[in-house]
């Protein structure tokens, strides 16, 4: 969990279902308001805390861009930020494991991995003294390779090390620390990695065939019938006659560039709903007005 100050904005990275009501308690206690909660990857260790996050404090959903994931707020690719009030993640695409804006495939294809200017959160790509696992969820040896030794080891020595999760009780190391001492790092090719890789026949994790059809819908399914009527195709959209309809973009401005901007759209961020939804807000003056339906 990172926040600069009481009263402040906060993000969370990989959060665990059965630690939601400690992170909640947490956010209390430092006077915190959660904006954005992300996973690194669609994990299968664990069934992640993003959906009872989301219902519990409204916040922003994230996850890479690459993720199969149904129903997530916002997605993020190598190159972009992660923002909230003066606390910016760049992104990393690290497969291997999956986490980060850095995209950093190998542990799974979908794995990123957000670098700060002094340390970055490796999600299952680095771990301290090991790596991610290659062998399900598309993981690929050659992948994780060139995300550890090309994108996440070039990273200054001095940068702190936050992995997803330790199963010693390691929190932190540090770059300069990984290359010195971690095991599997000790390899001058992919095809020496590889062999390490293939070398260690590990048993599922206990709660896989749980935690991964679960991560993949975050507590939502998008084929409900309350979300199936209430949603609108986006090829229904764009045909035309939807001149009685103003569309509210919650997108952030840099999804917006991105992306594109929907013709004649009010763009009110997500993360400022609840006020313009008040009596007095601005959604709350147009819903009550006469004319188009929002």
């Amino acid at each position: 969990m990172l926040g600069s100050r009481p009263g402040g904005e906060a993000l969370i990275i990989d959060p665990v279902l059965e630690k939601a009501d400690h992170y909640l308690r947490l956010l209390g206690e430092l006077d915190l308001t959660l904006i954005k909660a992300i996973d690194t990857h669609v994990h299968a260790d664990h069934i992640t805390a993003l959906g009872v996050l989301r219902d519990k404090t409204h916040c922003v959903t994230v996850m890479g861009r690459r993720s199969e994931v149904d129903l997530v707020s916002m997605r993020v690719d190598e190159g972009d930020t992660i923002d909230i009030e003066n606390i910016s993640l760049d992104v990393l695409y690290t497969p291997g494991h999956t986490e980060d804006v850095l995209y950093t495939p190998g542990h799974t294809d979908d794995s990123y991995s957000f670098v700060m200017p002094d340390r970055v959160f490796t999600g299952d790509t680095l771990f301290i003294r090991g790596t991610g696992r290659t062998d399900f969820q598309h993981g690929d040896n050659a992948d994780a390779y060139d995300s550890l030794f090309n994108k996440l080891l070039k990273l200054p020595d001095h940068t702190l090390v936050y992995p997803g999760h330790d199963y010693k009780g390691d929190t932190v190391s540090t770059i300069d620390e990984e290359k010195a001492f971690n095991p599997r790092l000790q390899v001058n090719s992919a095809d020496e990695y590889a062999a390490i890789m293939n070398d260690l026949q590990l048993p599922n994790p206990k709660q896989m065939d749980v935690a991964v059809p679960a991560n993949l819908t975050i507590g939502f399914s998008a084929d409900t019938p309350d979300i199936q009527n209430a949603t609108m195709k986006a090829e229904d959209a764009v045909k035309g006659g939807m001149d009685d309809t103003l569309f509210v973009d919650l997108r952030e401005e840099t999804e917006r560039a991105r992306n594109g901007v929907i013709p004649g759209s009010v763009h009110l961020p997500y993360q400022a709903l609840g006020d313009n939804i008040k009596p007095g807000g601005l959604l709350a003056a147009m819903a009550a007005g006469p004319g188009k339906r929002i």
